[in-house]
């Protein structure tokens, strides 16, 4: 098991800081953003490969402008 792969809440606003910590758990409450998950009931972890998805599924999603 990689545990670099499993980030809390706090490490991923640290490593991708356009990311901000109430935005996520706000996303976290309505159902949207990076897919998160909880352990032992409280702690909130997040999977790097979940977090470069989404990003990825978000740069598709709204890329605009001519082809490079």
């Amino acid at each position: 098991m990689d545990l670099d792969e499993y980030l809390t809440t706090k490490q991923v606003v640290s490593d991708y800081p356009f990311f901000n910590e109430g935005t996520l758990r706000y996303w976290r409450h309505v159902g949207t953003g990076p897919a998160s998950f909880t352990v032992g009931g409280k702690k909130v972890l997040y999977r790097r490969s979940e977090i470069e998805r989404w990003l990825a599924q978000q740069e598709q999603a709204t890329t605009r402008g001519g082809a490079a």
